[in-house]
């Protein structure tokens, strides 16, 4: 049995796989959170530790303790070709979402998409390598920013049922900006890579994604457990190797 952990920049994901499957899947709120839970792990044998932040050390150490424990790191060998220019920079989240997508769909132009903190773009060719992509504030950063940066503008919170593109007031017109500008990003994204690849295969994911699906008029595939199903793909690697 596998132990993958994904620590975010809001939250930590925990998943438990047998093979390629999928078992259980855990969500924290923090650290303390996450300890207090270590020890209903049952059964593993292999652990990977995945970070964007350093708040993974003291879990890492303790988990190391217990089972073969593999922290990754911009050095840790991966299933696909890494041509990112600053690799010792490339965040441990965008590479094993196009990880998890290359594990469904190898051999194939993948755009994965993820949708949380930031919404990132991450393409992988036809040949199995990762050339990179694009980041952009996320949907709940986008609202925060308007309020930060003006003197009277509200910090309005995500509504995942806004759909009006003309606001009638302030807040709603805050609402259209971010989160129908999101959608219409998002869009436009899709529709410039699939002018250079056609046979572009996109994967959505992450928090924000459930209400982008609802958005986007491009065709995709979603996985909420995309970055977790590269994890363990990442794991499995090593394992092997």
């Amino acid at each position: 049995m596998n132990l993958v952990l994904d620590f975010g920049n809001t939250r930590i994901k925990a998943a438990i796989f047998e093979g390629d499957t999928l078992v259980e899947k855990h969500i924290f709120n923090s650290e303390a959170e996450l300890l207090k839970a270590i020890n209903f792990f049952q059964n593993i044998q292999h652990c990977l530790v995945a970070s964007v932040t350093n708040n993974h050390e003291t879990v890492a150490e303790m988990l190391s303790k217990k089972f073969h424990t593999l922290v990754f790191k911009a050095n840790t060998p991966i299933p696909i070709k890494n041509l990112y220019k600053s690799s010792a920079t490339l965040g441990s989240d965008r590479i094993a979402a196009s990880v998890g997508s290359y594990a469904l769909f190898p051999n194939q132009n993948t755009l994965t998409i993820d949708a949380g903190t930031c919404i990132k773009y991450n393409f992988v060719n036809k040949h199995n390598e990762y050339f990179g992509g694009a980041i952009s504030p996320g949907i709940p950063m986008r609202l925060k920013a308007m309020n930060y940066y003006t003197h009277r503008l509200p910090l309005v919170e995500f509504d995942m049922n806004y759909q009006t593109l003309i606001g009638k007031n302030t807040e709603e017109s805050m609402l259209s900006g971010a989160l129908i500008g999101a959608a219409l990003e998002v869009d436009g994204m899709i529709s410039e890579y699939l002018l250079e690849y056609p046979d572009l295969q996109v994967v959505m994911t992450g928090g924000d994604a459930e209400y982008l699906c609802k958005q986007v008029k491009n065709r995709f595939f979603a996985d909420q457990n995309i970055l977790l199903r590269g994890l363990n793909t990442i794991l499995n690697f090593n394992i092997e190797k």
